[in-house]
């Protein structure tokens, strides 16, 4: 027999996250384009960060055709949260400048990338991305190179650098509860074998 799951989070009942998830305004747009392979991780960030920002939307699948769509949205302006030659870190918008869609593939980085092979429109975006040193709080994860951030931690660390003085590091609280959930259920001595 399977646990009632939570239809908002999708944690299970007794492990529901959402009195911890703000729900936080943004002049920026959030488009989270999650590879489908994701939606059923148990650690779903992107989720997280839908959930959070009043201003943000999940699309889960690998081929959005609707996407060149959402992106002709006359009131922002897109960009891509993805590194790249080109790419550049997040500074301060000022209130006259017309508010960004933050498009934010979530995936592993191969699956990140087969995104935006499978969705040319996303190549020619203007892109963002984060500086080089941040460390992860994502404890339960091996990164895959140094300063890689989980997809709500990315996102957080944007807005926090766009959207200054707001600050959204109120989307971390259910982020943090998970993993300390996680360690717990695992047991300390487990955690530390695997991860420490």
């Amino acid at each position: 027999m399977s646990r009632p799951i939570c239809p908002a989070c999708r944690r299970p009942s007794s492990h529901c996250l959402c009195a911890l998830i703000p729900r936080l305004d943004s002049r920026t747009r959030v488009l989270i384009l999650q590879h489908a392979s994701e939606s059923g991780h148990a650690l779903n960030t992107a989720r997280l960060a839908q959930l959070g920002l009043n201003n943000a939307e999940l699309r889960i699948g690998e081929h959005f055709a609707e996407l060149s769509e959402l992106l002709d949205d006359p009131l922002y302006q897109p960009c891509l949260l993805f590194p790249g030659a080109e790419a550049e870190l997040p500074t301060a918008q000022g209130p006259a400048a017309r508010p960004l869609l933050l498009v934010v593939p979530d995936g592993t980085w191969r699956k990140a990338r087969k995104l935006l092979y499978c969705n040319p429109v996303l190549e020619h975006l203007p892109r963002l991305r984060l500086p080089t040193g941040l460390e992860s709080r994502y404890r339960l994860r091996k990164a895959p190179m140094p300063g890689a951030l989980s997809t709500l931690e990315a996102i957080v660390e944007t807005l926090n650098r766009l959207e200054v003085p707001a600050r959204f590091d109120d989307l971390l609280r259910p982020f943090e509860a998970l993993i300390d959930g996680q360690i717990q259920a695992m047991g300390e001595d487990v955690f530390k074998r695997n991860h420490g």
